[in-house]
């Protein structure tokens, strides 16, 4: 450990600091003003004939981002969070403190700067130092800086060094941040009320995913990470709220791709006396209020597309098989042609997929999704796998429910909720059914919540979005990974050597 030859010559620096009676790792800094703040204050001093201003004096930190000795003199910039600033050090103003700086300040390292405002021969707005104080030694030393930190993998493993290297991942996360406080200030606004329901479960509910297992020792039970708060939520209108909403965590034991996590940021709610006609509406005032908070255009660009949010469109699960996926009207009704049909195409259907609405799922994901650029409202999806939805009075194959597609990716799954218990109960019994038939993607049955229905719970619709394809959409962000802070992977055996 700490055998790299650039981590020693640093360490030799830092017994440098510590040998002028300087700690390497201070803690009491001393700054009064951020890097924003003293460009904002110093402005003036552009229209100053001196282009200086010594009766003024500020305090500043950030991390040292370029460094260039000249003799007797040096300029180096430094970066906190609101902001880059070019330092002016000499030895006329800092005397021996000079000499240690030299030998010792690198770039990485976190300095604190204290000086008046002036402007440099070429125009740019500078601090001239007074007082240089190193407040924490960088040992490692950062990528360089012309390339930048070009690994993808290392940018989500050492998220920290990625932040460090390129300002538009703090703004992204800096964004992100934006859009958790809109939607959250969003749902406030049109009175629903915001709550938190277990992360643990005992029973697997909720939503079709394998669930990740782990066991209780006190209680001597078996619990699993919840994959979805909806049938607590939803215990909560039964309860007497009539608009509830949780904006927290999910966790599914399911592969890692560009747009999946296996724990990601869900905001789910529910509002008793309305209808999913409502929850659309409500979706697309949601939609209009983020883009006023981040002043974004209607014509949203996403990688090579333009997404047109003037442009919503609603379709039916079936009209959009057969006009947008060109998918053969005769064999809708037919499992043997639609397992033909997919097997024709590629698409290995597994053995357990035996009913009309699983086929459907998979002929929709293979030849329709992807194509749902602009805003899109999927409707009468099939009850065999919307087993917490209202049944269609009309037709009751299929479920009152929705979900939005927009860039091909599904967005938001919303419906009428399920509030007879003797179908609920049935449904359950349906899941048992094809989880003894190998799905290991079904919920287990829940009696508690058969009880609670037996209660009464009134005429509810209910939607989730996911948050992390939300900030993805609107960041132009093409990987969950890019807008998870510290995304899940697989360990890595560190080198040693690296540290």
């Amino acid at each position: 450990m700490f055998s790299n030859e650039y981590l020693k010559q640093r360490m030799a620096k830092a017994e440098k600091l510590k040998e002028n009676g300087i700690n390497p790792y201070g803690h009491f800094a001393k700054r009064d003003t951020k890097i924003s703040e003293f460009l904002q204050k110093s402005k003036d001093v552009e229209n100053l004939e001196n282009k200086r201003d010594e009766t003024k004096k500020f305090t500043v930190a950030g991390r040292v981002k370029f460094l260039r000795l000249m003799g007797k003199a040096a300029f180096f910039k430094i970066e906190d969070e609101s902001g880059i600033l070019q330092v002016y050090m000499s030895k006329n103003d800092l005397g021996d403190e000079f000499n240690v700086l030299k030998k010792t300040l690198e770039v990485g390292d976190i300095v604190e700067v204290t000086g008046y405002p002036f402007v440099t021969k070429t125009g740019e707005l500078s601090i001239h130092a007074s007082s240089v104080r190193i407040l924490t030694k960088a040992i490692h030393p950062l990528p360089e800086k012309f390339h930048g930190l070009q690994d993808v993998e290392t940018k989500y493993r050492q998220r920290y060094l990625d932040m460090i290297m390129d300002i538009n991942t703090k703004n992204r996360f800096k964004t992100r941040s934006v859009v958790v406080s809109s939607v959250r200030e969003f749902f406030i606004k049109h009175g629903f009320l915001e709550v938190e329901t277990p992360m643990l479960h005992t029973i697997v509910g909720g939503a079709n995913a394998r669930p990740f297992m782990t066991h209780h020792n006190a209680l001597d039970i078996d619990m699993n990470l919840r994959i979805a708060p909806e049938l607590f939520l939803k215990r909560l209108i039964v309860g007497g709220f009539e608009a509830v909403f949780e904006l927290n965590r999910n966790f599914r034991n399911e592969g890692i791709d560009y747009t999946h996590n296996p724990e990601f940021t869900m905001i789910e709610f529910y509002w008793a006396y309305h209808t999913m006609e409502d929850l659309m509406n409500l979706t697309q005032k949601l939609f209009d209020f983020l883009f006023e908070k981040l002043n974004l255009p209607k014509q949203l660009e996403y990688g090579d597309m333009i997404i047109d949010f003037d442009k919503w469109k609603k379709i039916t699960y079936k009209d959009a098989l057969v006009a947008i996926g060109n998918v053969p009207e005769d064999i809708l009704d037919d499992v043997e042609k639609m397992k033909k049909y997919l097997k024709d195409s590629g698409v290995e259907v597994e053995e357990h997929i035996d009913n009309r609405g699983k086929l459907w799922a998979e002929l929709f994901d293979e030849f329709v999704e992807a194509k749902l650029i602009n805003p899109t409202f999927i409707t009468e999806f099939p009850i065999e796998i919307s087993p917490l939805a209202r049944r269609s009075d009309e037709n009751p194959e299929f479920a009152e429910r929705f979900e939005l597609f927009i860039a091909g990716r599904e967005i938001a799954n919303g419906f009428n909720e399920l509030n007879d218990p003797l179908d609920q109960y049935e449904r359950f019994k349906a899941q048992l059914e094809a989880k003894a038939k190998g799905d290991e993607e079904v919920m287990d049955m829940d009696y508690d919540y058969i009880r609670a229905l037996q209660y009464g719970m009134p005429p509810t619709a209910g939607e989730g979005i996911g948050i992390d394809r939300l900030v993805m959409l609107l960041t132009n962000a093409h990987s969950i990974k890019d807008v998870i802070l510290f995304p899940t992977m697989k360990p890595k055996q560190d080198n040693k050597e690296d540290i």
